[in-house]
């Protein structure tokens, strides 16, 4: 009886101890994620719905180009736990190995040029003759800075693009002499209320951002638009130079379909919410389902190139992972 009682005691010691290695902590505090500026308002979504879920944890977002935002953690310093980029080679270039592990590539999108009926020759403009619109004395065009967001330099690629579709020599060089420097943005996402407010008539943007807004767009012909994974390499024959992260460097950045990445931070102050958050983008029914409602396409399941990688992202979140190269 004595052993018995004893035997009792001990087990009913070491169950907490038991459960708490398998159940984990609610997530808590502040989880900051940086993201690409076309990430925005899915993001908010996100957000809302997954302080809903885990009202302890305050989502705090700093969104911008992917490639300054980047560099705002490589570079500048700034602490954070999640990184999603509107380019998943900006964190292969910028973050791994020394800020990050690994790079799931979680959704796709394709760019279109958005306009609204306040713009000139919004009743003319089609997939056939947008190029010729564009050179035409009076439009007010522009696009993203390419030297801080993917989509500044996935818009010169479009155009390049259609100078080899079209067969039109020299066509590049005639768009962008009619496109000022001072219609070259930060971000593509300030594009959208120069547009709104017609003082810009159209503007390179992805199809999520123009769906998001409520924009019209012209979609263009699958070689052009960087959404069709086979048409790779056709997309590589564009080339865009962009700022390095020396002085004076510069690194070429080739057209391929457009890919968004995310990672957790090597250093990530708040790893638990990030895993929670991560655990909840990567879900079908969770964060890719926003995306897919608001006209962003989704990965589904996400991807990692190599099993290395995938091993190396922590066990909660490597059942949503599959390995493609």
């Amino acid at each position: 009886m004595f052993r018995l009682l004893m035997t009792l005691l001990v087990v009913g010691a070491l169950a907490p101890l038991a459960l708490g290695g398998v159940c984990q902590a609610e997530p808590s505090g502040k989880l900051v994620i940086f993201h690409a500026g076309s990430l925005s308002v899915p993001f908010a979504a996100m957000e809302k719905d997954f302080e809903a879920k885990y009202p302890k944890v305050d989502i705090q977002r700093e969104a911008g180009g992917s490639t300054k935002m980047a560099r705002l953690i490589s570079e500048v310093g700034k602490p954070a736990d999640i990184m999603a980029s509107a380019d998943y080679v900006v964190i292969d270039k910028n973050l791994i190995p020394k800020f990050a592990s690994w790079n799931a590539r979680f959704a796709s999108n394709q760019m279109v040029l958005c306009y609204t009926d306040k713009s000139k020759f919004a009743k003319e403009i089609n997939q056939d003759n947008w190029y010729e619109i564009l050179q035409r004395k009076g439009v007010v065009w522009g696009h993203a800075d390419p030297n801080v967001d993917p989509c500044g330099y996935r818009s010169l690629m479009v155009m390049q693009l259609a100078q080899l579709y079209y067969k039109k020599p020299g066509l590049y060089d005639k768009l962008l002499a009619n496109r000022p420097m001072e219609n070259v943005r930060p971000k593509s996402v300030e594009l959208v209320s120069l547009l709104e407010s017609g003082n810009m008539d159209y503007a390179w943007e992805y199809l999520s951002v123009a769906v998001q807004h409520n924009l019209k767009y012209v979609a263009l012909n699958n070689h052009l638009n960087l959404s069709d994974y086979a048409m790779d390499p056709f997309y590589a024959q564009a080339k865009v130079s962009v700022s390095g992260t020396k002085p004076g460097e510069t690194i070429e950045r080739v057209g391929s379909s457009i890919t968004y990445g995310v990672t957790m931070l090597n250093n990530a102050p708040n790893k638990e919410a990030a895993e929670a958050f991560l655990q909840y983008l990567f879900d079908p029914k969770g964060g890719l389902a926003v995306l897919k409602s608001m006209g962003q396409p989704p990965i589904i399941p996400v991807i990692v190139p190599t099993e290395q990688m995938r091993a190396s992202m922590p066990a909660a979140l490597q059942p949503y992972v599959a390995v493609k190269p």
